[in-house]
């Protein structure tokens, strides 16, 4: 069934993330493209730009062109839309100043910066008023979520926000991001599991539970080809996508390569990614004498030929939202190694689409690498059910149709009530005279 709103005011939207587009946050590009294909318009706004150099996919390049960058601001646009708030709705203006001052959690120095996210969330309110847009939906619970709540607190009636809770690192401490307080806050929250969203429902009071929801990052299928047929002999090559930071394990996954080395089996490992930690990865590879190849920041037009030479993906992850990287890997048909963390099994079918083993594990890591090294028609079979699941529970037309029908309703909701409070106002003053 499709769901297509065309020409109406109510499908039109700000989409507001930290840093867009990013290049570990393909998912938020993918998104967005398929909110515009459902009908909705769709603004994108960043608090930062990313650098030049992490642009490498064309869709990233589009995509920076059309986006709104609220820093380094204009200083004569930021102090006119200061002075345009105080003066046409001071009291909001105001009680924005207190909210984002409220949300602190002590100390000069976090003072000062909901200082800075209240000056960017009265510039992004300014730009959505001037474009005419009246709800706004952020990525992740950061800066831009705190800039939407702020603009949506100045625009007041007939505004409102939402955001999509996608990381796990929120969830360890969810005190610096405020998180009670903006789910309490916001018309609609996205989870990107049930994991995020069960964390989310010990935050607040049971009368926001309705407002938080699942819609899992959704992966472009119709535009991939069938899956390769995989030649089984060689080394076994091993595919991992990811930001190199420790989260991701990338060590426990290399100690596993070094235990498999020692008994026998020959790998070939293919590490896609940038990050912190890559001078002591490939320290730690060579100390090992492992035949593993860093390759770097990929992007998206690139990605699908790691994927479709690899034989085999793994992601050992220390903690993870949902891991949007195992799906692509199903959707090019590999079979998937990861660890039981979080969202996790709710992509990997234990035993069906891949293997899923106990965190920090190395050994476990290992003996699933090497059950799968051993039996390339369990890999093909795996792989094909894995192409097979993400076609269907996780297609983007199929993800996208069900974020846009979320927020459409939510929208469709805050002008109804908007329109109540302006019907009951006169009422309120005639029974007062």
């Amino acid at each position: 069934m499709s769901l297509r709103v065309v020409g109406s005011e109510r499908t039109r939207i700000a989409v507001v993330c930290s840093r867009y587009p990013a290049l570990s946050h393909a998912f938020v590009v993918r998104e967005v493209r398929a909110l515009r294909e459902r009908g909705l318009e769709v603004h994108t706004f960043t608090v930062r730009r990313p650098p030049a150099d992490e642009l490498l996919s064309a869709e990233d390049r589009e995509e920076h062109l059309r986006t709104r960058a609220l820093l380094p601001p204009n200083p004569l646009r930021l102090a006119a839309a200061h002075a345009r708030a105080a003066l046409t709705r001071p009291l909001r203006y105001l009680g924005a100043l207190a909210l984002s001052l409220g949300l602190s959690t002590g100390g000069a120095r976090s003072l000062v910066w909901r200082l800075f996210y209240f000056a960017e969330g009265v510039l992004l309110w300014d730009e959505c008023r001037r474009r005419g847009l009246r709800h706004l939906h952020a990525h992740f619970a950061n800066v831009g979520s705190d800039a939407s709540l702020i603009a949506s607190h100045v625009g007041g009636s007939g505004w409102s926000w939402s955001f999509m809770m996608h990381g796990c690192t929120e969830l360890f401490d969810e005190r610096p991001h405020r998180l009670p307080e903006k789910i309490r806050r916001a018309a609609l929250v996205v989870c990107n599991s049930h994991f995020t969203r069960a964390q989310l429902l010990k935050l607040v009071e049971r009368d926001h539970w309705d407002k938080l929801h699942v819609v899992p990052c959704g992966i472009e299928t119709r535009s991939l080809e069938p899956p390769p047929r995989r030649p089984a002999g060689g080394p076994l090559r091993i595919l991992t996508v990811g930001r190199l930071v420790p989260g991701k394990g990338h060590a426990l996954l290399l100690e596993a390569l070094a235990s498999l080395r020692d008994q026998g089996m020959r790998t070939l490992a293919t590490f896609a990614g940038q990050g912190p930690e890559r001078a002591a990865l490939e320290q730690l590879a060579a100390d090992l004498r492992l035949d593993v190849r860093f390759a770097g920041a990929v992007g998206q037009d690139e990605l699908g030929a790691y994927y479709d030479d690899a034989q085999l993906f793994c992601l050992p992850t220390l903690a993870e939202g949902l891991g949007v990287v195992l799906l692509e890997a199903m959707a090019h048909g590999l079979p998937v190694v990861s660890t039981r963390v979080m969202g996790v099994p709710e992509v990997v079918d234990e035993g069906e689409t891949g293997l899923l083993v106990l965190p920090g594990r190395a050994d476990l890591l290992a003996d699933a690498i090497a059950r799968l090294g051993a039996a390339p028609d369990l890999r093909d079979r795996m792989g094909l059910a894995g192409r097979r699941r993400v076609e269907e529970e996780f297609a983007l037309e199929r993800q996208g149709a069900a974020l846009a029908g979320l927020l459409t309703g939510a929208i469709s909701a805050m002008r109804s009530n908007a329109a109540a409070q302006e019907a009951a106002e006169p009422e309120a003053a005639a029974a007062a005279a």
